[in-house]
């Protein structure tokens, strides 16, 4: 059984393990960099390690540091939480060879994976549909590209195998500039990644982002928790998100939802996993698979009524889940805001000290931050401050109850993007429901 766990992040998600592990009795570790030694989760920990100074490959990312804070500690596993190193298969092999527990998948399906190709080629085979491409990586033969193209049809898309978090992609809208757009995405992704490898795709032009949630043991169980829709995005980076997605039907959620679980007992997932599909004309295309638990998950947690850090702890220790298919209920609608220590008119990160802060409260509001009066945020990381999700029994409620949060919360001292997130809850089209993934750049005018 875990008794206790590293944690081996910062900021907000961190502080959000930390208090999962509390609720489960589990003893903590927070580890830190010298810049971070203030953050909550640090004051409220068990234990505390420094791993290095500031910049996150000298700590967060650094491996040979998080396992010796697990040794020096006598800890027993190590939560990785989203970023830094929740994804990367080398991290969880040697923590698993290290003897600790990794509270996430095996290594091997976060390779699986975190490879696009190989990750859509392992979907395909488990019945999830996916964007018609190139059905693996992409050749030097120019003529044979070409060809490609012409039979996937322009506009097409371009993507590092290795490329994630919105980066590593090309859009190509004429077969005058393929070859080109080839060479440049393979250049970039081998400097960005070290995997120079790339793939072709149908560009679709108008497509929602629907990503659905999962849970799966070891034990060969796994189940859906219905979808979120996160549609409201800049530079392919989330800013609103929201569940249920809006215009999705049952029907849909539970064909989906079933193809997603089933999906999972095939690879032989274990842990909390999100599917994400572009969405257009009535049809799901899958995208990618995020082997951790994501920044939007309160929303699911707070429809389904589940704590998604708690399972995948539980998962993590060996225990079958508790939960059934039928146990899962979406009941009412939930909207998560992104709070960013940036500037609203020009996405300018603004670290600093925050001189004041006062956090919103009322009737379904949850506010998911590290930050405190006198906190000074850092300028080497994430400008991710903070989450701001209202729960309503209707959309429309919990959209007045975000409202009305957002006009509450004080955060003086630094610059916030509550100003763009009031603008978007304002939005006649948001509150419509059902905008594409294009539409915040296209009202910013980016």
């Amino acid at each position: 059984m875990i008794d206790k766990i590293v944690i081996a992040n910062r900021g907000e998600i961190a502080l959000r393990i930390l208090r999962a592990c509390m609720e489960l009795g589990i003893k903590t570790v927070a580890v830190h960099s010298t810049a971070d030694k203030d953050l909550k989760h640090v004051l409220l920990a068990d234990e505390t390690v420094c791993i290095g100074p500031a910049p996150s490959t000298d700590s967060y990312l650094n491996i040979p540091a998080l396992i010796s804070a697990a040794e020096i500690t006598d800890a027993t596993a190590i939560h990785p939480g989203y970023g830094f190193l929740s994804e990367n298969a080398d991290f969880a092999e040697r923590v698993e060879e290290s003897g600790f527990i990794f509270i996430g998948p095996r290594a091997e399906t976060i390779r699986l994976m975190g490879d696009k190709v190989s990750a859509i080629a392992a979907m395909k085979a488990a019945g999830v549909p996916c964007v018609p491409g190139s059905d693996g990586p992409l050749g030097d033969d120019d003529q044979t590209n070409l060809k490609l193209g012409r039979e996937i049809g322009y506009p097409i898309i371009i993507k590092a195998a290795g490329g994630g978090g919105g980066r590593g992609m090309r859009e190509v809208h004429s077969e005058a500039h393929l070859l080109n757009a080839i060479a440049l995405t393979r250049s970039e992704a081998k400097a960005a990644f070290g995997n120079g490898t790339v793939y072709m795709e149908k560009f679709l032009e108008n497509p929602r982002h629907i990503e659905f949630q999962v849970l799966a043991d070891q034990h060969g169980n796994a189940i859906h928790l219905g979808e979120r829709d996160c549609s409201m995005q800049r530079r392919h980076q989330k800013v609103v998100e929201e569940a249920p997605a809006p215009g999705i039907t049952s029907e849909m959620r539970e064909r989906m939802g079933k193809i997603c679980a089933d999906a999972c007992v095939r690879i032989g997932y274990r842990g909390a996993g999100t599917f994400e599909f572009l969405y257009q004309d009535g049809e799901f295309y899958f995208i990618e698979m995020n082997t951790r638990i994501q920044v939007e998950h309160p929303v699911t947690e707070r429809v389904t009524d589940t704590d998604l850090v708690v399972q995948q702890i539980r998962i993590a220790s060996g225990e079958p889940l508790t939960l059934k298919q039928e146990d899962i209920v979406m009941r009412g609608h939930a909207i998560e805001c992104r709070i960013n220590a940036e500037d609203s008119a020009t996405f300018m990160p603004s670290p600093g000290q925050i001189t004041h802060y006062h956090a919103p409260g009322g009737a379904g509001i949850r506010m998911d931050s590290h930050i405190y009066s006198g906190y000074r945020v850092p300028p080497n990381y994430d400008s991710l401050i903070g989450k701001l999700i209202a729960y309503g029994q209707t959309r429309e409620i919990a959209i007045a109850r975000m409202q009305t949060a957002l006009k509450e919360i004080g955060i003086e001292g630094i610059k916030s993007n509550v100003e763009l997130q009031r603008d978007i809850m304002s939005d006649t089209h948001f509150q419509k429901g059902g905008t594409n993934i294009h539409y915040l750049e296209k009202k910013l005018g980016l």
